[in-house]
Order: structure tokens, then sequence, then C-alpha cells
């Protein structure tokens, strides 16, 4: 992969992002805050600064209303350079889709708890819990899909499945 052509990202400068991206968010401007992680992907980092960067980016879809979504993309879309944004926004959906089928890309947590258990620990969280909120997350990045390629065309899937920067 030739990464030596974008410029290396530490984990502090993908959390300082994230930190300015949660004040846009508190600020009410979901925009500005999606706007702000599709302008600086990750793409030369460490596999957790990556990761980081895509729950940021999931938890900026997450709180944007579905009906919002398509108005926000459109105005996105037609910005100088929009069309680069929504390819970056693509890579970011098929990676966490990818991430929560079970493919590379952050994991859901597992919680290791100590009961009384006859000196045995329980792993994990309450049957289906973790299932739950993949789920819930894998159907927003579905939507995100779906309002892309509505916005933008089929052509953002091809770009983005044939660009050699991975995020």
């Amino acid at each position: 992969m030739r990464t030596d052509l974008q410029p290396e990202i530490s984990e502090d400068e993908v959390r300082g992002l994230a930190g300015q991206v949660r004040q846009l968010l508190r600020g009410g401007d979901a925009e500005g805050a999606l706007r702000g992680c599709l302008e600086f992907p990750v793409y030369n980092a460490t596999d957790v600064a990556k990761d980081s960067h895509l729950q940021t980016i999931t938890e900026v879809l997450q709180s944007i209303k579905a009906s919002d979504m398509t108005p926000l993309l459109t105005r996105i879309y037609q910005s100088q350079g929009g069309n680069e944004l929504l390819d970056v926004l693509m890579k970011y959906l098929y990676k966490g889709m990818s991430a929560g089928s079970g493919g590379p890309g952050p994991k859901s947590p597992t919680r290791v708890g100590s009961q009384a258990t006859g000196g045995f620990s329980q792993v994990g969280n309450r049957p289906g819990s973790v299932n739950e909120s993949v789920t819930a997350a894998m159907s927003v990045l579905l939507s995100w899909h779906e309002k892309v390629v509505e916005v933008a065309g089929l052509g953002s899937i091809v770009r983005c499945m044939t660009d050699f920067r991975r995020v």
C-alpha cells in the first residue's frame, strides 16, 4: 500500500479532532462536525487511530436525524470538493460495516466481570446486547450508504473501491 503519499497522523491528532467534532455536535453543527471528520481522513496512521476516527464518524452519523440526511449530503456534495468528501464518507461506511460483520475494524468491547461463579469469570455482556448495538449501528451505516448513493451516484462506490488509500 502506498501510504507514503499521505502524511502520518498521530493518535493525539485524531483525539484532538474528535474533541473538536464533539464540540461542534454539542453546538448543534452536525454538518460542520461531519465535514470536519471527512476533510481529514485518517489514511496513514496506526490501526488504533484509524479505528478511533471511525468511531467519531459513526458517532456523528448517529446524531443526525434521518430527515436531515439527504439535505445535509446534498449541501456537502454541491460544495467545492464535495464529491471527494462523500467518497471519503463511503469509505468509512464500508469500514464500519466491515467492523460490524466481524471483519477488520473496531470490535465491540467485551466486558469481563468477576461474579461468584466458583472461581470462573463471566465473559461478555448479557446475551444479545452486543448484537443489538451492532445491529443498530449497521442500520445507521446502511441508511447513510443509501443516501450517499442517492446524492453522489454509483460512481462513489466505484471510486471508493478502486482508491488505493484505506481508512
